[in-house]
């Protein structure tokens, strides 16, 4: 009994130290801010589509986690900039302005990083 127990502990402790680690490996949500004729055109498959004038009033029935990694993308990046001053308007912390969609495409692939494509 003594051993089992000492083992269901291990097993939990081990689980507990886990969730952290866990938490930081979340998705990040991918947000496409151009209009949906654009979107329709192409988009990521992992994207959500939210038009940067609509980001502000929706953004909570997406995530009400104001440190989820966040990537917004567009045409050229500057609707994805407007998008990105709006939700840290808001008070998200990890937001990240990936550019235009082809960069968000190549930051996908893993040709380089969100912030740097």
């Amino acid at each position: 009994m003594q051993v089992r127990l000492k083992s269901t502990w291990r097993s939990l402790l081990a689980g507990l130290l886990l969730l952290p680690v866990l938490a930081l490996a979340a998705d990040p949500i991918w947000i496409d801010v151009r209009s949906a004729g654009e979107w329709q055109s192409g988009h990521l498959e992992q994207a959500l589509h939210v038009p940067h004038t609509e980001i502000g009033d929706r953004i909570a029935d997406i995530t009400a986690d104001k440190d989820a990694p966040i990537y917004l993308y567009c045409r050229s990046g500057r609707r994805a900039g407007v998008a990105k001053e709006a939700l840290e308007k808001l008070g998200y912390t990890n937001v990240t302005n990936v550019g235009g969609y082809e960069q968000a495409k190549a930051a996908v692939a893993g040709e380089c990083e969100p912030a740097s494509c």
